[in-house]
């Protein structure tokens, strides 16, 4: 994946592209790598980093949504949990199958939640991970240790998928490459362009990094810019009411020690009605969520203290170690695109495909895709090509995502070793390792992370800024934010030999990652 070159394209060529995508997390990735797979001439345009808003702050599973279903909205579960099929089977490096165990402090919660998490088993039909089951006390301590005793009558396991969502958001922008998509981080759309029958023609797009703009014009225009989806409706039409509410959601990052270990835990009601998890991840384990509403759709949003203080009570009425503030790690905030009511809307010109999420042609024919979640974006994408297809006329080509394999599909991964996450590109870092001593050094004592690395996410994973490779490549942001800071001028130096760039470029980034990143401390 080479940046420039694909930039020089865009710039360049004055041909009409079937596909023109805004917005590059877990949708529009998804997006393109249908479109392309199809044989569509595709483009995708993200103004920050793949993946950089909500697609890197999930909770990281894989799943059905056990509180769907509580809900009564089996509709969705049963998508969700076929998908999660789909979704382990393609990308088996990234997506793992994780046990949950709910711990029961009530005589009538083991039979309660077995007969619930059974129905859950069964709608995933062939696709599950396996059966859930009663649990004694004392298994559900073996399992884990560190689970509150008092009153502890015994626990419910189920199956469910635990994934790495940078990493498959960046698998998903090679994937797509691979099949002839052409996506860059770092455009942003600045103006839509129509025909002469008001119907959107194309787009004029800024280079963020090395500035100047471009025209480029297409067939569709899709919008699948998550948090940012009503700037670009707006763009079409300045007259329509937000589509989407921001919601935050906030994870703790805490040490592996607080579970005792590898299974995760599920609490199925807090105080304000969610459930809450603690999902064993990269040799941590994270606790959340929260849903809190906010006013603004911003890409770096900051954790309240409120916020953090409910996770940490939360958790510690579950865990005989009750996590303090100097415990933390990492706090990140997420936001959700939540789909307002659409009163004013022409129903006949909305679709809404599930309450997961709601597709929207405008009358410019402009495409919209929002909400839905990571389990879910490769049936939003297909439901989003089909219907920008019909929409547009173009030449009916079926959908090849179903069994697609995923960039860097690798079954059986060695989960003990980080590079795992790489799946078989694991091997082509392991070779520049060994052809340069230096780059098998590790970044920093107590983590796994390489000089050769950095290169790797400079030279084949489009990586821009510091942020993008402690943030998004190597993960470190999310593990340790302090340890992140202190290796920042150490990754700034190998960046700026890679991207021949000066000593002001590294003392920018960073400062501007530091800047970031103390965000992120608790």
């Amino acid at each position: 994946m080479n940046r420039e070159s694909y930039i020089a394209q865009l710039k360049s060529s004055n041909e009409e592209w079937d596909f023109i995508i805004v917005g590059g997390g877990a949708t529009g990735l998804g997006i393109a790598v249908d479109a392309a797979t199809r044989g569509y001439k595709t483009v995708l345009l993200e103004q920050s980093d793949f993946a950089k808003a909500t697609s890197s702050r999930s909770t990281k599973l894989v799943h059905g949504g056990v509180r769907y279903l509580q809900k009564g909205d089996v509709a969705l579960v049963r998508e969700a949990l076929r998908e999660r099929g789909y979704l382990r089977k393609n990308a088996p490096h990234l997506v793992k199958n994780q046990r949950f165990i709910i711990g029961n402090y009530l005589w009538w919660e083991k039979p309660f939640y077995t007969i619930g998490l059974t129905v859950y088993d069964l709608l995933a039909g062939k696709m599950g991970l396996g059966h859930s089951i009663p649990m004694s006390k004392k298994e559900v301590i073996k399992h884990v240790p560190e689970i509150e005793q008092k009153n502890l009558k015994g626990g419910v396991a189920y199956k469910d998928g635990q994934f790495d969502d940078a990493r498959l958001a960046i698998n998903l922008v090679q994937t797509a490459t691979e099949n002839g998509a052409n996506a860059v981080n770092y455009v942003k759309v600045t103006e839509l362009l129509k025909d002469s029958n008001g119907k959107v023609s194309g787009v004029i797009a800024q280079d963020e990094l090395n500035g100047g703009t471009f025209k480029l014009k297409g067939k569709c225009i899709i919008n699948a810019t998550g948090i940012f989806v009503d700037d670009i409706i707006k763009m079409d039409a300045p007259e329509e009411k937000p589509l989407v509410r921001p919601s935050q959601g906030v994870h703790l990052v805490v040490d592996k020690s607080f579970l005792g270990g590898d299974d995760a835990i599920m609490v199925p009601k807090t105080s304000d009605g969610r459930v809450m998890f603690g999902v064993p991840w990269h040799n941590r384990v994270i606790l959340g969520t929260t849903d809190t509403p906010v006013k603004d759709f911003v890409l770096e949003p900051k954790a309240l203290q409120e916020e953090v203080d409910f996770i940490l009570e939360t958790a510690g009425r579950y865990l005989t170690r009750k996590p303090q503030r100097e415990d933390v790690l990492c706090v990140f905030a997420g936001l959700r695109p939540l789909a307002a009511p659409q009163k004013h809307a022409d129903e006949t010109k909305t679709k809404e495909i599930s309450r997961s999420h709601k597709l929207i042609a405008s009358d410019s024919d402009l495409i919209t895709i929002t909400g839905g979640k990571w389990t879910t974006y490769r049936i939003m994408a297909e439901e989003t090509v089909d219907l920008a297809i019909k929409k547009k006329n173009l030449p009916q080509k079926p959908c090849k995502t179903k069994n697609l394999k995923i960039h860097g599909h690798r079954e059986n991964p060695d989960y003990n070793h980080w590079l795992y996450v790489y799946g078989s590109d694991q091997d082509e870092i392991l070779r520049l390792q060994k052809e340069n001593p230096d780059y098998a050094r590790k970044l920093i004592e107590d983590y796994d992370f390489t000089v050769g690395e950095v290169v790797w996410a400079v030279r084949k994973e489009m990586a821009r800024t510091v942020d993008d490779v402690l943030a998004r490549r190597v993960r470190l942001l999310y593990l340790d934010a302090k340890a992140s800071i202190e290796i920042a001028p150490k990754v700034a130096k190998i960046m700026a030999q890679e991207l021949k760039k000066d000593e002001n470029w590294e003392k920018e980034q960073i400062k501007t990652y530091t800047d970031i990143a103390q965000c992120y401390l608790a």
